[in-house]
Protein backbone atom coordinates (compact mmCIF):
# COMPACT_ATOMS: atom_id res chain seq x y z
CA UNK A 1 0.00 0.00 0.00
CA UNK A 2 3.00 2.09 0.49
CA UNK A 3 2.57 3.35 -3.49
CA UNK A 4 -0.56 4.96 -2.70
CA UNK A 5 -1.09 8.00 -0.97
CA UNK A 6 -3.23 8.53 2.03
CA UNK A 7 -5.67 10.71 0.65
CA UNK A 8 -5.87 7.75 -2.34
CA UNK A 9 -6.56 5.28 -0.14
CA UNK A 10 -9.26 7.72 1.76
CA UNK A 11 -11.09 8.25 -2.07
CA UNK A 12 -10.87 4.47 -2.73
CA UNK A 13 -12.22 3.76 0.71
CA UNK A 14 -15.10 6.15 0.47
CA UNK A 15 -15.94 4.89 -3.14
CA UNK A 16 -16.22 1.37 -1.24
CA UNK A 17 -18.64 2.77 0.83
CA UNK A 18 -20.57 4.09 -1.50
CA UNK A 19 -20.83 1.66 -3.50
CA UNK A 20 -21.84 -0.73 -0.88
CA UNK A 21 -25.03 1.23 0.10
CA UNK A 22 -25.91 1.30 -3.39
CA UNK A 23 -25.69 -2.13 -3.59
CA UNK A 24 -27.46 -2.51 -0.30
CA UNK A 25 -30.48 -0.47 -1.19
CA UNK A 26 -30.47 -2.50 -4.55
CA UNK A 27 -30.58 -5.62 -2.78
CA UNK A 28 -33.04 -4.63 -0.39
CA UNK A 29 -35.67 -3.12 -3.13
CA UNK A 30 -35.28 -6.54 -5.45
CA UNK A 31 -36.31 -8.26 -2.55
CA UNK A 32 -38.87 -6.25 -1.56
CA UNK A 33 -39.73 -6.90 -5.24
CA UNK A 34 -39.32 -10.76 -4.37
CA UNK A 35 -38.97 -13.12 -7.15
CA UNK A 36 -42.00 -14.86 -5.66
CA UNK A 37 -44.03 -11.96 -5.98
CA UNK A 38 -42.98 -11.91 -9.65
CA UNK A 39 -43.76 -15.96 -9.82
CA UNK A 40 -47.08 -15.36 -7.87
CA UNK A 41 -48.23 -12.48 -10.22
CA UNK A 42 -47.19 -14.96 -13.31
CA UNK A 43 -49.11 -17.88 -11.56
CA UNK A 44 -52.31 -16.96 -12.28
CA UNK A 45 -51.82 -16.22 -15.76
CA UNK A 46 -49.71 -19.54 -16.49
CA UNK A 47 -52.08 -21.18 -18.49
CA UNK A 48 -49.41 -24.03 -20.24
CA UNK A 49 -45.76 -25.19 -19.85
CA UNK A 50 -44.41 -21.98 -22.60
CA UNK A 51 -46.35 -19.96 -19.46
CA UNK A 52 -44.91 -21.69 -16.88
CA UNK A 53 -41.22 -21.13 -18.49
CA UNK A 54 -41.48 -17.96 -18.90
CA UNK A 55 -42.57 -17.63 -15.30
CA UNK A 56 -39.77 -19.98 -13.86
CA UNK A 57 -37.28 -17.85 -16.21
CA UNK A 58 -38.30 -14.34 -14.74
CA UNK A 59 -37.89 -15.85 -11.11
CA UNK A 60 -34.13 -17.18 -12.48
CA UNK A 61 -33.05 -13.65 -13.74
CA UNK A 62 -33.86 -12.05 -10.66
CA UNK A 63 -32.10 -14.50 -8.93
CA UNK A 64 -29.01 -14.33 -10.40
CA UNK A 65 -29.34 -10.31 -9.99
CA UNK A 66 -29.38 -10.75 -6.60
CA UNK A 67 -26.25 -13.26 -7.19
CA UNK A 68 -24.30 -10.60 -8.65
CA UNK A 69 -24.54 -8.03 -5.99
CA UNK A 70 -23.93 -10.34 -2.91
CA UNK A 71 -20.73 -11.48 -4.95
CA UNK A 72 -19.66 -7.67 -5.35
CA UNK A 73 -20.52 -7.02 -1.84
CA UNK A 74 -18.11 -9.14 -0.88
CA UNK A 75 -15.52 -8.49 -2.90
CA UNK A 76 -16.16 -5.15 -1.30
CA UNK A 77 -15.90 -6.33 2.14
CA UNK A 78 -12.55 -8.40 0.63
CA UNK A 79 -11.01 -4.89 -0.35
CA UNK A 80 -12.02 -2.87 3.08
CA UNK A 81 -10.62 -5.73 4.56
CA UNK A 82 -6.93 -5.95 2.23
CA UNK A 83 -7.03 -1.74 3.38
CA UNK A 84 -7.49 -1.94 7.64
CA UNK A 85 -4.58 -4.66 6.78
CA UNK A 86 -2.76 -2.82 4.78
CA UNK A 87 -2.41 -5.13 2.08
CA UNK A 88 -4.67 -2.92 -0.31
CA UNK A 89 -3.21 -2.70 -3.96
CA UNK A 90 -0.73 -4.98 -4.07
CA UNK A 91 -1.32 -8.08 -6.24
CA UNK A 92 -2.52 -11.18 -4.63
CA UNK A 93 -0.40 -13.37 -7.32
CA UNK A 94 2.75 -11.31 -7.59
CA UNK A 95 3.19 -8.86 -5.07
CA UNK A 96 3.68 -5.91 -7.16
CA UNK A 97 1.38 -3.09 -6.74
CA UNK A 98 -2.01 -2.29 -8.86
CA UNK A 99 -1.80 1.08 -10.40
CA UNK A 100 -4.02 3.71 -8.70
CA UNK A 101 -6.06 4.39 -12.17
CA UNK A 102 -6.65 0.51 -12.12
CA UNK A 103 -7.92 0.65 -7.96
CA UNK A 104 -10.20 3.88 -9.26
CA UNK A 105 -11.93 2.14 -12.12
CA UNK A 106 -12.28 -0.59 -10.07
CA UNK A 107 -11.32 -0.95 -6.22
CA UNK A 108 -12.05 -4.14 -5.56
CA UNK A 109 -9.02 -5.04 -7.97
CA UNK A 110 -7.10 -7.98 -6.12
CA UNK A 111 -4.43 -8.25 -8.94
CA UNK A 112 -2.55 -6.53 -11.23
CA UNK A 113 -3.32 -5.68 -14.68
CA UNK A 114 -1.35 -8.28 -16.01
CA UNK A 115 -1.53 -11.06 -13.62
CA UNK A 116 -5.37 -10.61 -14.04
CA UNK A 117 -5.48 -11.20 -17.71
CA UNK A 118 -3.38 -14.30 -17.03
CA UNK A 119 -5.95 -15.59 -14.66
CA UNK A 120 -8.84 -15.47 -16.62
CA UNK A 121 -6.61 -17.43 -20.12
CA UNK A 122 -6.12 -20.04 -17.22
CA UNK A 123 -9.50 -19.97 -15.31
CA UNK A 124 -12.12 -19.13 -17.89
CA UNK A 125 -15.16 -18.17 -16.51
CA UNK A 126 -18.82 -17.67 -18.95
CA UNK A 127 -21.26 -15.55 -17.87
CA UNK A 128 -19.54 -13.21 -15.73
CA UNK A 129 -17.47 -9.77 -17.00
CA UNK A 130 -13.47 -9.68 -16.77
CA UNK A 131 -11.27 -7.75 -15.59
Amino acid sequence: MKHLTQQQVGDLSSKLTERTRALAARVREELAESDVQHYRDLAGAVTDTADEALAHALVDVDTEIIDRHVIELRDIAGAEERIRRQTYGCCADCGDAIVYERLAAYPTAKRCLGCQQRHEREHPRTGRPGI
